[in-house]
């Protein structure tokens, strides 16, 4: 494989991360050292899971293949209805989905990554500099992470709620697109 493929693998890999990170970006009440902490996150889950599939191996391609959408679409549902819900929330008792806190943030890299997993089976079958990959994976998804949350940041014509909104929607969306994908598949 070469790198124009890798690149390319990166650059959808990471389009989950960029989706998130812009509606996150979108609140305005994350500092710079936020956006790079998340940003770091999704980076490493991305770079680190296609490395653990790789290692794991065609023998668990089967056992992944039948529940890694159904994992993603669960948490990334979950997280989005959360936000939905907490939209619609008093500012008295509003509790939003916040990505500073480190289960929520582990939580959404987690479920953003689950594809790199499987694509990292993939590479089990297939000549892959498996270092290069994961540098590739790792840093265009943290450059499209900070992409995203800044163009968020600097767009006016969002409010808090709809942001966290169009978020849930957006990870909703996502999850539903995986076990589409899936689905079409087999």
């Amino acid at each position: 494989m070469n790198f124009l493929e890798l690149f390319l693998i990166a650059v959808g890999l990471s389009m989950d991360c960029f989706a998130v990170s812009l509606s996150f970006g979108a609140q305005k009440k994350l500092q710079q050292k936020d956006i790079l902490r998340f940003s770091f996150f999704f980076a490493l889950f991305q770079a680190v899971m296609p490395l653990i599939g790789w290692i794991i191996g065609s023998a668990a391609n089967v056992f992944l293949a039948k529940v890694d959408h159904w994992i993603a679409f669960s948490l990334l549902t979950l997280i989005g209805l959360r936000m939905i819900y907490e939209s619609f929330k008093g500012e008295d008792e509003k509790r939003t989905i916040d990505i500073r806190e480190w289960k929520t943030l582990v939580t959404l890299s987690f479920a953003t990554s689950i594809d790199a997993l499987v694509t990292g089976v993939s590479f089990g079958f297939i000549k892959v500099n498996m270092f290069l990959a994961v540098f590739t994976i790792g840093l265009v998804t943290f450059l499209n992470s900070l992409t995203g949350a800044f163009v968020g940041q600097r767009s006016i014509h969002i409010s808090p709620r709809w942001a966290e909104i169009t978020g849930g929607l957006v990870l909703i969306a996502i999850g539903t697109k995986i076990v589409l994908e899936h689905l079409l598949i087999i």
